[in-house]
C-alpha cells in the first residue's frame, strides 16, 4: 500500500494497547493498558518496526480508528504503531459475544451445561459467518501492512482463523499464534459441530508456531488435531509418528505443513508489582481494609477475580462457609477479603453469577457475622491499588478457578504478600503447573476439600509459611512478561 510504512513485527489482538471514551462535546480521552504485549512490544524497541492491529471495542475506538484512517496517533499509544480496525458493530458484537464469549470460551473452560447447551442452530450459524469475517478483516490488515518475511504473533481465541487465513494470503510470513485459554479436551471439543472443529484448528495450523501457557494446554491442543484432523503429531523435531506416553508433542504436522507447539508459562512482573504496591494509594487502601477487617490479629484470606464463570467464586466462598461451620474456632479470627469485579456484564449470565456472589456472601455475614466481625468483605468495583494492598495484607490466597488457562493472580500474591502467604491452589489452574509443589493443591468442584485446605493453609506456622510464600514467588517470576513475549518472537524468527 502506497505511503504504508510495512512492519517487520505484528502483533494481533481483539484489544489493543489504548482504549477511547468520547465526550458529549466530541473529545476523544486516550487512556492506556498494560500487560505483557505492552510490555514485550515496548522491549523490542523503536528501531524494530513493529505494528499493532486491534479491534475498536466501542464508540469511542471507533470514532478514534475514522478520524486517523484506523492508524493512531502516537501520541496516544505512547509511541507504539496501532492499527485499530473499526469492524462492523454487528459482526462485531457477533464474532465476540456470540462466538468467542459465549462458545469458545465456554468450550475451552468446560462450563456448559450439557442437558440444556449447546444448541447448534441457524443462529449460531449466523454467529460463526461473523466470526470469519472478523478474522478475515484482520488477515487482511496483517496482510497489508507486513514485510515481506514479517513475524506475526497472533493472540487468542478471538482470532483462531487468523493464521490459516493469513498463510493463504502471504505465505512467506512467519507466523505464530498464541493461545491465553486452556484448551478443551478432544472429547469435550467434539460437542462443536464437526466442520467447526476442523476449522478451528485448521486455523490454527495456518501457524508456524502455536504457543500455550502449559504443557497440559498444549498436549490436549494435539490430541484435538490427531484425533478430528487425522494429523501427525511429532516427540521431536523432523520426526512424526507415535508420542511417548507423557510426552508432549513438539510439532503437528498436517497436510504438508509443521506446526510446532511452544510453551511459554506468563510469570508475575516482580519490579513492576513491588514498586507499584509500595506507593501511598496502596498505603491508603490498606489501612482502609485493616480497619474493616477489625486489627492486625485477624488472619486474611483473599481472593480477587473477576466475575467470569469459571473462576469458581460461588464455591469459594461456600468453602469458607464450610470452614467456619466446621471449625468454629476461626468465628471472629479470620476474615474473606474477596475482591468480585464484574465481568461481561452484557450477558445474561454473567449478570446472574455475579448477583449470586452477592448473594451468599451477605449470607454467610448473616448467619456468622457479629456486632465485632463480618466474616465477608466483598468488593464489586475494580481498584488496582486495592487490590495490591489486599495482596499485601494476605496470609492465605485462594485461587480455584474451574479451569484457567493460568491465573496470574496466583503468581502475583506470593510476590506482594507482606509477611508471606499460603497458596489455596486449583490443579485446574495453569499456575498449578508452576507453583503447584509449594501450593496446598483442591479439586476446584469439592467444596469440603477446599474448606480443609483453607484450614490447612490457616494453620501454617509463620516460619512455614514465609518459606512456602519465598518459592513461589521465585516460580512465579521465572518467565515475566517481557521475556514471555520476547521469547515466543525469538523461537518464531529462529524457525523453532
Amino acid at each position: 500500500m502506497v505511503g504504508v510504512q510495512r512492519a517487520q513485527v505484528l502483533v494481533a489482538s481483539n484489544r489493543g494497547p489504548v482504549s477511547y471514551t468520547l465526550g458529549e462535546d466530541g473529545t476523544l480521552g486516550a487512556r492506556r493498558g498494560g500487560g505483557g504485549l505492552v510490555s514485550g512490544l515496548s522491549a523490542i524497541g523503536p528501531d524494530a518496526d513493529a505494528l499493532w492491529v486491534c479491534a475498536a471495542l466501542g464508540e469511542g475506538d471507533r470514532e478514534a480508528s475514522r478520524r486517523t484512517g484506523s492508524r493512531l496517533t502516537p501520541d496516544d499509544t505512547g509511541g507504539q504503531r496501532v492499527r485499530m480496525l473499526d469492524i462492523d458493530p454487528e459482526v462485531f458484537t457477533a464474532a465476540y459475544n456470540g462466538i468467542a464469549n459465549s462458545v469458545l470460551w465456554f468450550v475451552h473452560h468446560m462450563l456448559y451445561q450439557t442437558p440444556l447447551e449447546p444448541v447448534f442452530d441457524a443462529e449460531f450459524r449466523a454467529r460463526w459467518a461473523a466470526y470469519e469475517a472478523y478474522n478475515a478483516a484482520f488477515a487482511d490488515a496483517l496482510a497489508e501492512d507486513a514485510a515481506q518475511r514479517a513475524a506475526v504473533l497472533v493472540q487468542d481465541y478471538h482470532l483462531c482463523l487468523v493464521p490459516g487465513m493469513l498463510r493463504r494470503r502471504r505465505p512467506d510470513l512467519r507466523i505464530a499464534h498464541f493461545s491465553h485459554t486452556p484448551w478443551a479436551p478432544v472429547d469435550y471439543f467434539r460437542l462443536l459441530p464437526d466442520d467447526i472443529a476442523r476449522q478451528l484448528l485448521r486455523g490454527m495450523l495456518g501457524a508456524d508456531r502455536a504457543g500455550f501457557l502449559t504443557q497440559r494446554w498444549a498436549g490436549a491442543f494435539a490430541e484435538c488435531a490427531a484425533r478430528v484432523l487425522g494429523a501427525g503429531t511429532s516427540a521431536a523435531a523432523g520426526h512424526v509418528g507415535v508420542v511417548p506416553a507423557g510426552a508432549t508433542p513438539a510439532a503437528v504436522t498436517y497436510e504438508g505443513r509443521t506446526t510446532r507447539l511452544g510453551v511459554h508459562g506468563l510469570g508475575a512482573d516482580a519490579d513492576f508489582l513491588r514498586e507499584r504496591s509500595r506507593r501511598p494509594d496502596v498505603d491508603e487502601r490498606m489501612a482502609a481494609l485493616r480497619e474493616q477487617i477489625g486489627g492486625r490479629d485477624r488472619r486474611v484470606i483473599v481472593r480477587v477475580d473477576r466475575t467470569e464463570l469459571s473462576k469458581n467464586i460461588v464455591r469459594g466462598l461456600h468453602a469458607y462457609e464450610q470452614l467456619l461451620t466446621d471449625h468454629p474456632e476461626w468465628h471472629g479470627q479470620v476474615v474473606h477479603v474477596a475482591f468480585a469485579y464484574p465481568s461481561r456484564q452484557d450477558l445474561a449470565v454473567y449478570r446472574e453469577y455475579t448477583e449470586e456472589v452477592r448473594r451468599v456472601s451477605e449470607a454467610i455475614n448473616s448467619a456468622f457475622g457479629t456486632e465485632a466481625w463480618t466474616p465477608v468483605i466483598l468488593h464489586v468495583k475494580d481498584d488496582f491499588a486495592r487490590s495490591l494492598a489486599a495482596y499485601r495484607l494476605a496470609d492465605v490466597a485462594l485461587v480455584n478457578p474451574i479451569r484457567d488457562g493460568m491465573n496470574l493472580v496466583a503468581k502475583e500474591v506470593p510476590v506482594v504478600s507482606d509477611e508471606g502467604c499460603a497458596l489455596v491452589l486449583s490443579r485446574e489452574a495453569g499456575a498449578y503447573e508452576d507453583l503447584g509443589e509449594d501450593a496446598i493443591v483442591v479439586n476446584p468442584y469439592d467444596v469440603t476439600g477446599t474448606a480443609a485446605a483453607l484450614h490447612e493453609a490457616l494453620s501454617l506456622r509463620n516460619g512455614e509459611r514465609a518459606e512456602r510464600s519465598k518459592r513461589l514467588a521465585a516460580a512465579a517470576t521465572a518467565l515475566p512478561p517481557t521475556r514471555w513475549f520476547l521469547d515466543q518472537l525469538d523461537a518464531l524468527r529462529a524457525g523453532g
